[in-house]
């Protein structure tokens, strides 16, 4: 299986935002042929006032159904059916009442919904220069861990600041994820220092391969227009915690072969499953 992680460089132009998924994603199929691409976090609106990621956010068909959806939504179904390939819709704002969930559409390549996941760790933090985030303020947490096929590899599901927390990939992992994809907007203070780092430890500790789509650059943010920074950096490593494949800075992509026989071997010559003694706790 070849993997692609896109790398944007989103604003609060939804039909901008799209355009930009489009033409990076048509780049990647070209030049790399991959089995199926990422998108990074809230890629369909990064930034803006609250009233307008509520109004740029999407009603999401039930699960299960295939019904239409909104702008986002189809484009990704779309972009699935028209490269025939599975497309990990990285995430975008999905309408959940009086709140938003971070929410991750997959695509088959009929253009089928196989998986959906809403992000459960909330970006509630202080970076190093005193910037406040407060995801929690507009977003609900999911709840509920998920996983799928993709090409006969088990893909788990993650978003941006759930790399922090461990216990999510250990679960992922015994759930049989052997690909993990994480899309992020990581901050750029702390992305400079924790970003690769992080998802090199996740993937030593899973033995997963994980596939990290994440924005780059500057957005406006709120109502006063306070700019903001991401990292990019998006990434592919290897269940040795090896880099495979990287953007550097700009938007981009990167693609590299995923390999069951160096996930089977690294999982045979260092069983760790079969060593562990404290079963870490779930979500709930």
């Amino acid at each position: 299986m070849r993997v692609s992680v896109v790398q944007m460089n989103p604003g609060a132009d939804k039909a901008e935002n799209i355009a930009q998924a489009r033409r990076l994603i048509e780049q990647a199929v070209a030049a790399d042929r991959p089995d199926i691409v990422s998108l990074p976090e809230v890629w369909s609106c990064l930034g803006g006032a609250r009233d307008g990621k509520f109004a740029q956010a999407e009603d999401l068909p039930a699960k299960g159904s295939n019904a239409p959806g909104g702008p986002a939504y189809e484009f990704l179904r779309e972009a699935a059916r028209g490269a025939r390939l599975h497309v990990h819709g990285g995430s975008i704002q999905e309408r959940g009442g009086d709140r938003l969930f971070n929410t991750t559409v997959v695509f088959d390549p009929d253009g089928r919904e196989i998986a959906r996941y809403r992000k459960i760790h909330l970006f509630d933090i202080t970076t190093p220069d005193g910037t406040g985030f407060r995801e929690s303020s507009t977003y609900g947490a999911g709840d509920e861990i998920v996983t799928y096929d993709a090409g006969g590899i088990t893909v788990g599901a993650a978003i941006c600041y759930d790399l922090r927390f461990p216990e999510l990939f250990a679960a992922l992992r015994r759930a049989g994820a052997e690909l993990i994809m994480l899309p992020s907007a990581f901050t750029l203070q702390t992305g400079k220092d924790h970003w690769e780092p992080l998802l090199r430890a996740r993937a030593i500790e899973t033995q997963c391969w994980f596939a990290a789509a994440a924005t780059w650059g500057k957005h406006l943010e709120g109502s006063r227009g306070e700019p903001r920074f991401t990292y990019g950096h998006s990434l592919v490593c290897d269940p040795w915690g090896q880099v495979v494949a990287q953007v550097s800075d700009g938007t981009g992509w990167a693609t590299a072969r995923i390999e069951p026989a160096i996930t089977a071997r690294v999982r045979r010559d260092m069983p760790v499953e079969t060593h562990r003694r404290l079963t870490p706790r779930t979500a709930e």
